[in-house]
């Protein structure tokens, strides 16, 4: 089995030797820029230099889409009207971010101080890769999205993350991802015992000024507690 290439990144930091880094995915169809403008409006203190990698998803057809290239995560199925999961796409976009990981923590960050965010289909993947992650990481944050591969995590979930915390968020009035099904997939990780802080708001597929601010205070939590 070919071994994927290495994802593109887009990198910033807010300060000289970065202390923590948040490895953030875009959701489908967008790419690794989508979020670099939130960074700022996060308004991270000085004192917690952070460094942010933008990874792009790899280019390919999505099912749903009429088969239209774009970058993807994972492929996307529309079955009898509901949505399939593409498992093996999302368990090697799982592979992508983990080297992602270990790239950080060969500049010397350790996985304890790296955040996994995303939005949409990268909120779906950093569920998927934290939770499995078989060294404790700072946090998970996952906007706008279901857990995949849901009926396999009681078995998959590594004992090293079962108290990370988790940031969701989800849009009342999205019409891509109904809010009912993340907040099945917040039950069923709370039912599970993990420990999720759940955040909805008055918006639709998309992000809001109220859920950076509550984001940036979340993200200085469990970067800037561990000094």
């Amino acid at each position: 089995m070919a071994v994927p290439a290495p994802l593109e990144t887009i990198e910033i930091q807010t300060g000289p030797d970065p202390r923590a880094s948040v490895i953030w995915m875009h959701g489908l169809g967008a790419d690794g820029n989508d979020f670099v403008p939130i960074v700022p409006e996060l308004g991270l203190p000085p004192t917690l230099p952070v460094r942010f990698v933008f990874p792009h998803a790899p280019m390919q057809p999505v099912t749903i889409n009429v088969g239209m290239v774009m970058r993807a995560w994972y492929d996307v199925f529309d079955l009898e009207g509901r949505r399939g999961e593409d498992e093996a796409g999302i368990r090697a976009s799982q592979g992508q971010v983990e080297a992602l990981i270990a790239q950080e923590k060969g500049r010397g960050i350790p996985a304890a101080r790296i955040v996994l965010g995303g939005f949409s289909q990268g909120g779906a993947i950093a569920l998927q890769t934290g939770l499995r992650y078989p060294e404790r990481l700072a946090g998970i944050a996952a906007l706008s999205c279901n857990l995949p591969l849901a009926g396999s995590l009681a078995a998959e979930a590594s004992p090293a993350n079962r108290d990370v915390p988790i940031f969701m968020a989800h849009g009342q009035y999205d019409d891509l991802i109904p809010v009912a099904r993340p907040r099945r997939s917040r039950d069923l990780l709370l039912e599970l015992g993990f420990k999720v802080a759940w955040h909805e708001y008055p918006m639709g597929h998309a992000v809001c000024a109220e859920e950076i601010r509550d984001l940036a205070a979340w993200l200085q939590e469990v970067v800037g507690s561990q000094g």
